[in-house]
């Protein structure tokens, strides 16, 4: 696959887990949507989570988006993502659809950033 093919493809990848994330996940804890609070009082968080996580979530899809800050989002976002796997399995939501879910998302993120990235590239080599 050429250089330009798998920046592209990145980049795609990057977007779409963007406006992923801000679409069903920071918007809704942002606006104060009810669907916000419901689904953190079902895994048993207490209300008022939703909106300082929003915040959160915000900052670090910025953070990833920025192209000097891209890999500390992209870390800082799988701390995020283990706990939120953390709190599905207390809750004993299903296994692939829900807990397992952040590994989606960290692969989606972490595909785009490789893809579009050759330093980082270059440190995780793909080998055959």
């Amino acid at each position: 696959m050429s250089e330009t093919t798998m920046t592209r493809i990145g980049y795609a990848l990057s977007g779409l887990f963007v406006l992923f994330m801000l679409g069903a996940s920071v918007s809704p804890k942002l606006l104060g949507m009810p669907v916000a609070e419901e689904i953190m009082a079902t895994l048993g968080w207490p209300a008022g989570y939703a909106l300082p996580i929003g915040i959160l979530e915000l900052i670090l899809t910025l953070l990833y988006i920025y192209p000097r800050t891209n890999v500390l989002g992209a870390v800082l976002f799988m701390g995020l993502f283990g706990g939120a796997m953390a709190t599905q399995m207390r809750a004993g939501s299903p296994l692939f659809s829900h807990t397992l879910f952040s590994i989606y998302l960290g692969l989606f993120m972490w595909g785009g950033l490789w893809l579009r990235d050759p330093a980082l590239r270059a440190i995780f080599p793909w080998r055959r």
